[in-house]
């Protein structure tokens, strides 16, 4: 019995080490893709100024929630009025608006863009895309789709780091500019999830999977309410 002890023991202990060992390999991964993450993208963060002297295709605002009355969430709403203020200052005369619309009962790209009416913008040219389902997807959809080969990209700055990082690995120049920097409800829980998606779009980027839909493309120098629906 006792050799039987003794096997028990090393045994247990063995695999005591092993998830050890394994939980310093995952956490020192996230580190380091973080990291590379950040540093390929934090140059390309610019401010609105440093924004004028660059030439884009467009002004790309990646959706975010909207509640049951058709109104942007705080966040959103902060990237559209960053998004507005850019398209105000005439960096691009093409805002596209990339979120979720699913299904018909969720819709953030006809929220965005009745916002961005009301501020003023003409609706030719503000475009939609419907099935930016996630940030890979708003990337490869704006290349794909609406053959963007140039982006300014608006989303909060712990967000554009990814964003950019995408953007880049799918062969476009993309810079961002971020939304103002305000605390919001449930900061903690989403820089958790930021982390964690930043090491999951470092294997999307590099794998490159189709995304949900595609469809037929859409000039973003064309007439914005095309992608009306």
């Amino acid at each position: 019995m006792r050799p039987m002890k003794k096997l028990k023991k090393f045994t247990l202990k063995s695999f005591l080490k092993l998830i050890l060992v394994l939980g310093i390999f995952g956490v020192l991964t996230v580190f380091l893709l973080n990291l590379m993450v950040i540093n390929g993208s934090e140059n390309n963060i610019l401010t609105l100024n440093e924004a004028q002297s660059q030439e884009v295709d467009c002004i790309l605002i990646l959706g975010a929630g909207v509640n049951d009355q058709g109104f942007p969430s705080p966040i959103l709403r902060d990237r559209l009025n960053k998004g507005i203020e850019l398209y105000q200052a005439n960096i691009s005369n093409r805002l596209l608006m990339s979120g979720d619309h699913g299904n018909l009962n969720y819709d953030e790209v006809n929220v965005m863009k009745k916002y961005a009416i009301d501020q003023g913008i003409e609706s030719s040219n503000i475009f939609m895309d419907h099935a930016g389902f996630s940030t890979y997807e708003s990337m490869i959809r704006a290349r794909d789709v609406f053959m963007v080969k140039k982006v300014l990209i608006v989303s909060q700055k712990e967000h554009l780091y990814r964003a950019i990082y995408i953007a880049e690995a799918l062969g476009m120049q993309a810079i961002g500019v971020a939304a103002e920097d305000i605390s919001y409800s449930g900061d903690s829980m989403r820089d958790i999830r930021e982390t964690l998606a930043r090491v999951k779009d470092v294997f999307t980027s590099l794998f490159k999977p189709k995304p949900t839909y595609l469809g037929n493309p859409i000039s973003i120098q064309g007439d914005g309410d095309i992608t009306n629906d």
